[in-house]
């Protein structure tokens, strides 16, 4: 089985992105599965444009797109995409979208196709913070999110997938107090999905 996982490109004021990180430490096989890595631009839909192509290239039983929530301090497991783009945060392009759906004739929302309530008892097993979120925000981690749900959806594809949120890295942060994660931890809760996914 080919498993995609994708990680965006730095983005805002934030010189680097953990979840690329994450991707360059990925093995390129995990029991006996592919490891395709894929790296995202922080653009509205056209993150999806340079994603497509390796998933019909590709043909992947999972797909698992990592994001930053820079304000949160777990591992979180976003159960829902919603047809919507909302933030006064720019793109990288410089795009600021306001109440807009992402496809017009999509649902109103998809579920995550991933083991959430798997991952979350395989990762937490080990102490590392993890949570089931609600809402994967309404900026370009959504959107992706999105868009992959809503073209299997479409396709009928037997794909697993879903998005996944990860802190700063420790080695983002000055104040000990903000919200971070050793990368290695980051890296081991992401390995630990893929596992989950797989079984």
């Amino acid at each position: 089985m080919n498993i995609i996982v994708t990680g965006f490109e730095p983005f805002l004021d934030n010189e680097i992105n953990p979840t690329l990180e994450v991707l360059k430490l990925l093995p390129k096989n995990i029991e006996g599965h592919n490891i395709i890595t894929v790296r995202l631009p922080v653009l509205y839909d056209q993150c999806f444009d340079v994603l497509k192509p390796y998933i019909i290239k590709y043909n992947p039983g999972i797909i698992i797109n990592l994001g930053l929530a820079a304000k949160r301090n777990n591992i979180c497991l976003e159960r829902v995409a919603i047809n919507m783009s909302h933030s006064t945060h720019k793109d990288n392009a410089g795009v600021v979208k306001i109440d807009e759906t992402i496809i017009k004739d999509g649902e109103n929302a998809y579920f995550s196709k991933l083991p959430i309530r798997k991952i979350l008892y395989k990762i937490g097993e080990k102490g590392i913070p993890v949570v089931i979120s609600n809402t994967a925000g309404l900026y370009v981690c959504n959107n992706i999110m999105y868009h992959v749900l809503h073209y299997i959806n479409s396709n009928n594809l037997n794909i697993k997938a879903g998005l996944i949120h990860v802190p700063f890295m420790d080695s983002q942060v000055q104040n000990k107090l903000e919200n971070s994660l050793p990368i290695d931890t980051i890296l081991e809760a992401v390995l630990d999905s893929i596992k989950a996914s797989i079984e």
